[in-house]
């Protein structure tokens, strides 16, 4: 993500406050009442049920505080778009659990999963910082492979706000200084990949399926998400750093209400070719693991259930490759 596309706040209808701050909280409500389902559906799923409803319903109220972010802030359109579906989506799962659908705790469940993973790095310092500085390595060393010598610098502020010493106090900036005003790309958590690492492995760790399988799936999951975020990290550098996207300026800055068009570049490459293009692999993605773990359609299942309202039979689809797996040996479940 572009450091010139950060901002400290959002003003909507006079009101100023900062979505971010806001969300945090009800963040840690949300993971709070998912894991509780979890832990009480060991006991009485029944009574999961109500735990898990609760957390839909602040599931859903996260994402409403969250949604001027995304729309206003970082101006993402599948970002903006995707946490305002999820607001009716997210209440009409708690409705549906309420009314007896048990199948969506297992997507309860996945969801706490994913918290427990995501988590850690949006608030621990050092575990953070550790992440960030590794991709920004690699996409350095990638760098070099294409010709070209990166400089990575740390400090940088932007209208005054000096958010690499406040939020990212270590080097994770590329400085582009070809340009008679300097263009600067900035890795902070978003560009890790960790937020799609962690949604694919809540998803894994949560249905039942022997164990030696689901850490097969689970590995190669993570290592095809991490390569591929590195190469669009390498892209999207290059492309604005050296701006190589530079069409159709005008109409580019219109849509996105830009002033700047030093930013046509990142705006064209990122928020519509990376964001479109990485919903598209991870549905690709989403396909070839169920082949291998078809355990996974139970999530699926209640996902298209949720958002066409129809019932889909996908265990038929995989029995075939289940199948194939065998058995599970002792001591794999």
């Amino acid at each position: 993500m572009s450091e010139t596309v950060l901002q400290a706040g959002v003003d909507i209808a006079g009101l100023s406050f900062d979505p971010v701050t806001v969300s945090e909280p009800l963040m840690w409500l949300v993971l709070a009442a998912f894991l509780g389902s979890v832990a009480v559906a060991q006991y009485d799923e029944r009574l999961a049920r109500p735990v898990a409803t609760v957390g839909w319903g602040l599931f859903a109220v996260y994402w409403l505080a969250l949604a001027p972010h995304f729309i206003l802030i970082q101006k993402s359109v599948v970002e903006g778009l995707g946490s305002v579906i999820a607001v009716p989506l997210s209440l009409y799962t708690g409705y549906l659990l309420w009314n007896g659908r048990e199948s969506l705790l297992v997507l309860t469940r996945a969801i706490g999963i994913m918290g427990v993973i995501y988590v850690p790095f949006l608030t621990t310092g050092p575990l953070r910082q550790t992440i960030i500085e590794a991709v920004t390595d690699q996409v350095a060393f990638l760098m070099t492979l294409t010709g070209y010598e990166p400089t990575v610098v740390g400090g940088l502020s932007h209208n005054g706000i000096d958010i690499t010493s406040k939020q990212y106090p270590y080097e994770n900036t590329f400085w582009f200084g070809e340009h008679e005003r300097p263009i600067t790309y900035t890795i902070i958590l978003a560009c890790t990949g960790i937020g799609s690492i962690s949604i694919f492995a809540g998803g894994i760790l949560a249905v039942k399926a022997p164990w030696r399988r689901k850490l097969r799936v689970l590995l190669g999951a993570v290592g095809i998400i991490y390569v591929l975020n590195l190469l669009r990290n390498l892209g999207i550098a290059l492309a604005f750093g050296l701006q190589k996207a530079q069409f159709f300026p005008e109409t580019v800055m219109a849509l996105f209400g830009l002033s700047d068009a030093q930013l046509v570049s990142y705006y064209i490459v990122d928020r519509m070719l990376a964001q479109f293009g990485s919903v598209i692999v991870l549905v690709g993605l989403t396909w070839v693991l169920m082949r291998e773990l078809p355990e996974l359609t139970v999530i699926i299942e209640d996902l298209l259930f949720l958002v066409t309202g129809t019932e889909y039979d996908l265990g038929t689809a995989f029995e075939k490759n289940q199948s194939e797996s065998g058995p599970a040996t002792p001591g794999d479940d």
